[in-house]
């Protein structure tokens, strides 16, 4: 049981059935890689499932029950975003493949439109590949520069740099809310704050964000906000993109086909109504459907509780990390998520990762698709172990058990 009131780690883990599988004689996998994608409770896969089992069908298309009822859901879906993130209008919610889709859509469909040559994009260095590289394919077909704001050797973001790099030539900013490499948690309200006194609208990449708080849109002012339905304990192949309905409005479609139109002609196509008019194609139903199943049980989650939980399950790795010498952290902010990534002196984080797995410990290797910020670590990989509400000490045990085995077998 957390210290937190309400807050049970054991209540949380029997929502899962990942959690109560048998593995024989091998002990119960530690699953330490919640920053790539997170288990998912009954609820999800139950949801999924019975939209498969009893209405199988397309949405806004057939006059039949089965596709009124498979339309019923996916839109119910959009409702339970709406109502969980405080966006002003369900039109606002826009369903995509994920994050990178999202961030994609800005991109090629609002920033492109306002940029010349000489215009600015500024970033972080921090960003995972996904809010970095449309930024860079935006550039080299406008003519603009993209900005890289740096990070602090603690890899919190400098802000005075930053603020440095705001200029009358910044037409747009795209900042990440919880780095995924090394957890760090920007000051995304200042930085929106300080984009709009230039009159500089915002995107935030909520991915990692989204599975550790409570978000509001609204308060946060962002003029887009993307996050993915894999991250906060829903289906893979489904994300959201949250814009102020009066920028979408005014954005040309991003992709055409069935559904986001309301008129085709040879000449002319009319477009449809918000948020279906960036819908275009056959929608992963099954995925919105989940994930709205996926945020209905998040309402039931004492946050705060597991917030609590969560930082001492980070507080109690790093401890346990840092008795080794020849073992560093990468990335120590003050104010950051349940990440740890560490190296180790003479061994690569890949083989890191496979004696783990070989303990039955799984966490994540490489670069994260962040390659800029490890660069700015002089690291070109790390071990990361990224922790969820429903992980344990007992786990974090075992990650330390296991990097025993590592200094072992590589003569440490």
């Amino acid at each position: 049981m957390s210290q937190a009131t309400g807050f049970s780690v054991d209540a949380i883990r029997n929502d899962f059935p990942f959690f109560a599988r048998s593995s024989g004689t091998e002990p119960p996998l530690a699953y330490l890689d919640n920053a790539a994608t997170a288990q998912k409770p009954q609820c999800v896969l139950d949801a999924v499932l019975d939209l498969y089992r009893d209405a199988t069908s397309n949405v806004h298309r057939g006059v039949h029950r089965l596709s009124a009822e498979a339309t019923r859901r996916y839109e119910n879906a959009r409702d339970i975003v709406q109502r969980y993130i405080h966006a002003h209008d369900r039109c606002e919610i826009v369903f995509t493949r994920g994050t990178t889709e999202s961030v994609n859509l800005v991109a090629q469909s609002y920033v492109r439109p306002l940029l010349g040559a000489g215009d600015e994009i500024l970033i972080t260095q921090m960003e995972h590949h996904s809010n970095f590289v449309p930024w860079q394919m935006v550039a080299e077909q406008t003519g603009a520069v993209v900005r890289v704001a740096p990070v602090t050797p603690q890899g919190e973001l400098d802000l005075d740099a930053w603020r440095a790099l705001l200029t009358e030539r910044t037409k747009f900013v795209s900042v990440v809310h919880t780095s995924n490499a090394i957890g760090t948690i920007n000051p995304v309200a200042e930085i929106v704050r300080l984009a709009h006194e230039r009159g500089v609208a915002v995107l935030v990449d909520g991915a990692q964000a989204m599975p550790h708080q409570r978000v509001d849109v609204q308060a946060l002012g962002a003029d887009f906000f993307a996050f993915s339905g894999h991250k906060v304990f829903g289906p893979t192949g489904i994300g959201v993109l949250y814009g102020k309905q009066e920028l979408l409005d005014d954005m040309p479609p991003y992709q055409g086909g069935g559904d986001m139109i309301k008129l085709v002609s040879l000449t002319n196509t009319v477009w449809n109504d918000l948020p279906y008019k960036f819908e275009a194609g056959t929608p992963n139903i099954a995925g919105a459907v989940g994930l709205g199943a996926a945020l209905e049980w998040m309402k039931t989650i004492d946050l705060d509780g597991a917030a609590l939980h969560e930082r001492a399950l980070h507080d109690d790795a790093t401890a346990r990390l840092r008795q080794w010498d020849d073992v560093r952290l990468i990335g120590t902010a003050a104010h950051k998520a349940a990440v740890v990534a560490f190296v180790m002196d003479g061994v690569h984080p890949h083989d890191i990762g496979t004696i783990l797995d070989q303990a039955r410990v799984a966490i994540r290797t490489g670069h994260h698709c962040a390659q800029p910020l490890l660069e700015s670590f002089g690291v070109h990989a790390t071990a990361r172990a990224s922790f969820a509400l429903y992980n344990t000490h007992e786990e974090v045990a075992a990650l330390a058990a296991g990097m025993a085995q590592v200094r072992e077998l590589f003569g440490a």
